[in-house]
């Protein structure tokens, strides 16, 4: 009970305004066997402390280090998470988005803070978003360092929450990848999503919860389970496997498929002059997106711009490069098919190309 409620003159106290510091404290307590699991030997120092510490000497033994950084969210994927009452994945769909971003250009990710912001703290639910990231940094290979767990009622309700989290690399300066490295001749590789990874969940819940009505809890024959356990399915890590792929072969770059679609994050990487072509009769994707389609009564454009179609990484190597590349994939248990090439650009004002038919 509020207890200032029947006595406007009663003390205010933190507790009467909403915010439960005991429960911040036993939540901590919880998250600590998860962020232990979360280590790297450069973690300096626990949980608790004002910052966290990584040990920068690991750096000497680049001729010229550059630190990358990326930060991000999940996006309304939470809400999600919060109808069905499942906490634990959430933590690896964030882990998922900055350490993918910086893999991008090369980096090896080297640490993580988080931020999660709750409208009344929940001890168990606050832990099990940690244990989720704890997980996803373990795919990683990062070190969760630290981060901040912030009590906000009044602007979130009682049961929601938000996630952020931010992250730094390292890649050696004449190993960084990018535009700069493609050259005409090079392939496309495709590297599979787990699903819908975290992005279009604005749209992906319009079409299914409010223009069908489906439910969380329906069971979707293809999908071979129910609409919501196939809406969580967590975000592919691919760090370690980009990381592999460059230590065996010659990669120039990779993008990361996020929102915008393919297209639109290809082409970020592709330099003036140059030109990519993907096809998409190389791959099927998943039945999840073929449902959102048809649910949405959706015009190719429009869903190829806000989903990433069974794509969540490619990886731009040169030709003579592909059959390593995708070896080194398949032995790592990753789905991967050239998908296109790059060409000169000639006359055309775009820098990406999606041609063809998905197969039925």
């Amino acid at each position: 009970m509020n207890e200032t409620a029947g006595d406007p003159t009663a003390p205010v106290t933190y507790a009467s305004a909403g915010v439960d510091i005991e429960a911040g404290d036993r939540a901590v307590e919880l998250m600590k066997e998860w962020v232990r699991k979360a280590q790297r030997p450069e973690s300096l120092g626990g949980l608790g402390g004002f910052a966290g510490l990584f040990d920068a000497s690991a750096l000497k033994r680049y001729e010229r280090p550059l630190l990358a950084s990326a930060t991000d969210g999940v996006g309304t994927k939470v809400a999600i998470a919060q109808r069905m009452d499942v906490h634990d994945t959430i933590g690896r769909d964030l882990v998922a988005m900055v350490v993918d971003d910086l893999v991008v250009c090369g980096a090896e990710p080297l640490f993580m803070t988080d931020y999660i912001c709750v409208g009344k703290v929940h001890p168990e639910r606050v832990s099990a978003i940690v244990k989720g990231i704890a997980e996803g940094c373990v795919l990683a290979g990062c070190a969760l360092v630290g981060g901040e767990t912030a009590e906000h009622p009044g602007l979130l309700g009682p049961d929601e929450y938000d996630v952020a989290g931010a992250g730094t690399g390292v890649v050696e300066a004449d190993r960084l990848l990018g535009a700069d490295r493609i050259r005409s001749g090079d392939v496309v590789i495709n590297i599979a999503s787990s699903g819908l990874h975290s992005n279009g969940y604005s749209l992906v819940r319009k079409v299914f919860l409010e223009r069908a009505g489906w439910s969380l809890d329906r069971e979707v024959p293809d999908f071979g389970r129910t609409l919501g356990e196939e809406l969580l399915e967590p975000t592919r890590i691919y760090s370690l496997d980009c990381l592999a792929l460059t230590r065996t072969t010659e990669v120039h770059a990779f993008s990361h498929v996020t929102g915008g679609g393919l297209a639109a994050n290809l082409a970020r990487v592709i330099p003036d002059g140059l030109h990519a072509t993907v096809d998409r009769a190389t791959w099927t994707p998943a039945p999840v997106f073929r449902a959102t389609a048809e649910l949405g009564a959706m015009e190719r454009p429009e869903i190829e711009k806000a989903l990433n179609m069974g794509v969540g990484m490619i990886a731009i190597v040169p030709g003579a490069s592909a059959d390593a590349a995708l070896e080194t994939l398949a032995d790592r248990g990753v789905e991967a098919w050239v998908a296109g090439e790059i060409t000169e650009r000639g006359e055309r004002a775009e820098a990406v190309t999606l041609v063809g038919d998905h197969p039925a």
